[in-house]
């Protein structure tokens, strides 16, 4: 959306980028103006967050990059340059104090004092105005640390039009919030824009990007690809962009148990917690991919953490070939040939300060262990190197730590953990949580393989299309209790429309529940 000088706000010339022995950036050009949302997309790694902490001022770009104000060019060699400037990045992981109250995690680096002395009661009048133009549901008094992480998101919000920010960068913002949240959040980049504000919308969601988007500015493996206008959006033209080939390439279910399944492999039988999971039993065929369906809330994580002895159950049996196991713990499930892929790779799965192999080794450590209690270290970087082959794993070398890596290949690392064990049963919890389409797809694929190999696979996903895509069959939850199972032999077919009528309560089975 030019404005009427045809000078863009923002614009970002020939940007390039070189780690040690890595271009993670290439002659990269990016435009933004004034009133617009500017959607980045691209895989991960592709480029998008490098391009942002450039500029934002966390790293500094190769000589001959250009970045422009209104037309006039600037250097930005720090975060507090870019401040003055009037840029504000928000990242999915919010950078506030939790004990400090709203007002001063507002003010946090421009505090107002009074003879050396913070001034507390001026930061609060300071921030009403901002406040009430976000017309958040608290004060400026609030101890942030109190706040849902969509209020804290607001915080954020406040705190870069409290510096009188021009451009905002949103990276990911919806990732935690709900669908009601998540709305609320749209109105308000909807209110900003109209405020001549220039907003960066990073998202891998293509239906928030179609609903939000003036522009979409494509990155792919660190060059920009190019720029459509809102007019021209469309889920074929920007998938080929991002991955390079088109729509139709991508994941088709191959393996099909619905017809021919094998024995049962796993089973539960009155798993419960006595709180969040009431008691529910199920079975999972050998070479079966099952979803396990629900909106937040339902269950499904706890009752998978209940299965694999993350946490600890009131009640309930679990079985392994018809043979009954006991699980206390996680050690006693990979035992017994159970994996578990936690939704949250990065607080409860990754080792984030240790490499790539090490990940991927610490599960079958043991075995590697030579006469003197000396590590096989040839033997875990033989196994390192086939899993990045196998799973087509995107890092310099196996030795690079897993946290630098994009989030799609740190799930990579993850699952390759588990399936260095050799598991019987897979329980994937959110696979492609934050994960971009053409590593979906990787995903997706594998889950493929490891069926026709005979593992059981389950998949909790909360995205039905997912559900629909890679499961034989459904279970759905809802208040804690296994409601309904759809597809599989003599029942519904899995569509969005069966799968929502459980979850949501139509059949009202459980309304005494």
């Amino acid at each position: 959306m030019p404005s009427d000088n045809g000078i863009p706000l923002l614009e970002m010339r020939n940007v390039s980028k070189t780690f040690v022995g890595t271009k993670a950036l290439d002659s990269v050009e990016l435009r933004a103006w004034g009133g617009e949302v500017l959607a980045l997309m691209g895989e991960n790694g592709a480029g998008k967050s490098t391009l942002m902490k450039i500029l934002s001022g966390a790293y500094e770009a190769d000589s001959g990059s250009e970045i422009l104000i209104d037309g006039q060019p600037v250097t930005i060699g720090d975060p507090q340059e870019a401040k003055n400037h009037g840029i504000s990045i928000i990242y999915q992981e919010l950078s506030l104090a939790p004990n400090l109250t709203v007002a001063e995690n507002i003010y946090l680096g421009r505090e107002v004092s009074a003879r050396g002395m913070a001034n507390r009661k001026a930061m609060y009048a300071g921030c009403r105005d901002v406040l009430e133009r976000l017309d958040v549901p608290f004060n400026a008094r609030t101890i942030v640390g109190t706040l849902s992480i969509a209020e804290q998101q607001l915080v954020e919000i406040g705190r870069a039009l409290h510096a009188k920010s021009r451009i905002l960068v949103l990276d990911e913002p919806t990732t935690a919030l709900s669908s009601r949240e998540s709305e609320r959040l749209f109105a308000l980049i909807r209110q900003l824009r109209a405020e001549s504000i220039a907003i960066i919308y990073i998202s891998h969601r293509m239906e928030e990007v179609y609903d939000l988007s003036d522009r979409v500015s494509v990155l792919r493996d660190g060059r920009f690809v190019g720029t459509i206008e809102r007019h021209d959006l469309s889920a074929q033209t920007i998938v080929k962009m991002m991955v390079g080939r088109d729509l139709s390439t991508f994941y088709m279910k191959e393996h099909d148990s619905g017809g021919s399944r094998g024995p049962v492999i796993f089973e539960a039988k009155d798993i419960s917690d006595g709180d969040k999971v009431k008691p529910s039993s199920f079975q999972l065929h050998q070479g079966e991919v099952l979803g396990i369906a629900g909106l937040v809330g339902s269950g499904r994580t706890e009752l998978a953490r209940l299965i694999y002895g993350a946490d600890e159950k009131t009640g309930g049996k679990v079985f392994i070939n018809g043979l009954e196991v006991n699980i206390r713990q996680p050690s006693d499930a990979l035992r017994n040939g159970l994996a578990y892929l936690t939704e949250d790779r990065k607080a409860l799965g990754l080792f984030l300060d240790m490499s790539c192999a090490e990940n991927l080794n610490i599960g079958v450590i043991a075995s590697d262990s030579l006469q003197g209690g000396f590590l096989n270290l040839a033997k875990g970087k033989s196994r390192a190197n086939s899993a990045f082959e196998q799973l087509r794993i995107r890092a310099a070398s196996p030795m690079v730590n897993v946290g630098s890596l994009s989030g799609g290949n740190q799930q990579k690392v993850l699952l390759s953990r588990w399936l260095q064990i050799g598991p019987k049963v897979l329980i994937l919890d959110e696979p492609t949580r934050g994960v971009d389409i053409g590593a979906k797809s990787e995903i997706y694929r594998l889950i493929d393989d490891l069926a026709r190999q005979g593992i059981g696979v389950v998949v909790i996903s909360s995205e039905l299309a997912e559900i629909i895509g890679v499961c034989d069959r459904t279970l759905v939850m809802r208040a804690g209790h296994i409601v309904g199972e759809v597809g599989g032999p003599d029942k519904e077919a899995i569509t969005q429309e069966n799968i929502m009528a459980l979850a949501a309560g139509a059949d009202a089975t459980l309304d005494a529940a």
